[in-house]
């Protein structure tokens, strides 16, 4: 009983430091490519700068409410045309976003004083991804 109760302590920590970590890189990718501000400048809109940032929020929290909620929608095609196309209107502009600032990692390394160590910083990024996703998949899959 109490070895549960440890585990599901210990799995909430994980979760929660996980969502910590994905949102935290979610607002860093949209803060640092400026979407919301390039968005704001193209569509010529500034008096609108409030209801752009409304929409992001809400639109991320209804996001994470459909992750929570177990529901199947009986929608009409043109329903889910427009659902993809407003998905891949946002992949291409986070897409062309990431074109234009490739050169974050090394910027940054640079000015933290930390160039040397570039590639270690990387290779952290990507086995802390590996190890995270082989811990979902084995270890809370079941």
């Amino acid at each position: 009983m109490i070895k549960i109760f440890i585990i599901n302590i210990f799995e909430a920590i994980i979760g929660f430091a996980g969502g910590l970590a994905v949102g935290s890189g979610f607002v860093a990718i949209i803060t640092v490519l400026g979407i919301i501000p390039r968005l704001i400048q193209l569509s010529r809109a500034n008096h609108l700068v409030k209801v752009y940032g409304a929409c992001a929020l809400l639109g991320t929290l209804f996001g994470t409410y459909l992750s929570f909620i177990n529901v199947a929608w009986n929608n009409p095609v043109i329903v889910l045309i427009v659902w993809g196309v407003f998905h891949g209107i946002f992949n291409g502009m986070l897409a062309a976003a990431l074109t234009e600032v490739l050169n974050v990692f090394p910027i940054l390394s640079k000015r933290l004083g930390v160039s040397k160590y570039i590639m270690s910083l990387l290779m952290a990024i990507v086995f802390g991804k590996i190890f995270g996703s082989l811990f979902q998949w084995i270890i809370l899959s079941r």
